[in-house]
């Protein structure tokens, strides 16, 4: 299945009105600022889809000098990701502001912690390695998955290690501060100007806890937090998002190498991963859902039991924090 082709099962359809949607998420998007009184939106932007849709509708709702994008590379982002950040802000014609974080990562030990914790499984690794983490399909085995990690040498061969729990735990512990670091300079830049952060997890994301908790899991507002992923670029082709950032493989641009979605978390491309989850949600056949994915039967069965996996895992994420008893606040007539 391709981004264009039709995502319809009977009356039910992932297919939107981009015009209606996107007027009603500009709509939103006035209301939520009223209500914070903020004047207007920060938007940390990668270069991907997301965001530039998120920057896109926030432009749309609220004017290009009302909204700033936020570029925070660091040593090891794609070079692609600044330069596909900076088309979409010509494009929209706003306001940016570029901060490498790399001497932040660098005081707080990001690169060095997690290269102690691949040495854990990986004892001859070097900051001139680079690295991956990787997770086996759901689609092609009923085993446990199990994460992976992918090393290059400097001479170019590549090494895939099995990871303890502790290594594993300790990588992305260690690269979560790229996370809260990007998130930190959001709110600093939303504090100077009066302006609220706009997050930009899609549903999948979202649903699913592909996001770190007070890092990328934190906003004011998730514009685009209702929308599967095809959705996404149904209202980035409308809102005119440029073409080479409609065709770039999601990534998640966290690790060393080149890393996409599927292959750190989903395990299917996101087209084939939107539509068993709406069928999942929407209690379509599982014989309707092979037919639109192509998948077997019981390949579907494997990623529902890992939809509900991963909804249980990050339940913990999307809490606020939690209070040992309700505090509870009299509103008293003004005078």
């Amino acid at each position: 299945m391709t981004m264009g082709s039709e995502r319809t099962f009977g009356s039910r359809s992932l297919t939107l009105d981009p015009d209606r949607e996107v007027s009603r998420i500009s709509q939103r998007i006035k209301e939520l600022l009223a209500r914070f009184k903020r004047k207007g939106c920060v938007v940390g932007m990668s270069g991907g889809i997301d965001s530039s849709v998120v920057a896109a509708l926030c432009v749309h709702a609220v004017g290009k000098n009302n909204v700033l994008g936020l570029f925070l590379p660091e040593k090891e982002s794609s070079p692609d990701a600044l330069r596909l950040s900076a088309l979409m802000a010509d494009v929209l014609g706003m306001k940016t502001v570029v901060e490498d974080i790399t001497p932040v990562l660098e005081a707080v030990g990001c690169y060095k912690k997690r290269d102690d914790a691949i040495r854990i499984v990986c004892p001859e690794y070097t900051p001139q390695y680079k690295s991956k983490i990787v997770l086996s399909s759901v689609v092609e085995s009923g085993a446990l998955r199990i994460f992976s990690i992918v090393i290059r040498t400097p001479d170019g061969r590549e090494i895939r290690k099995r990871l303890t729990a502790k290594a594993y735990l300790g990588i992305v512990a260690a690269m979560n501060f790229k996370q809260r670091t990007r998130k930190m300079l959001e709110y600093h830049q939303a504090d100077r100007l009066n302006y609220a952060v706009a997050g930009t997890p899609n549903r999948l994301e979202y649903d699913l806890g592909f996001f770190v908790k007070l890092g990328d899991g934190a906003a004011d507002m998730k514009p685009i937090a209702h929308l599967y992923k095809t959705q996404v670029y149904q209202i980035a082709g409308y809102l005119g998002v440029p073409e080479e950032i409609r065709t770039r493989i999601p990534t998640t641009d966290t690790y060393s190498l080149p890393q996409s979605q599927q292959e750190f978390y989903f395990s299917l491309p996101y087209d084939k991963m939107d539509l068993c989850l709406f069928g999942k949600d929407n209690g379509i056949p599982i014989g309707e859902i092979a037919d639109m994915t192509g998948l077997a039967a019981e390949q579907i069965f494997r990623v529902f039991r890992d939809i509900e996996q991963k909804r249980r895992t990050s339940e913990y994420l999307h809490l606020p924090p939690q209070l040992i008893e309700e505090i509870h606040r009299l509103n008293l007539p003004s005078v």
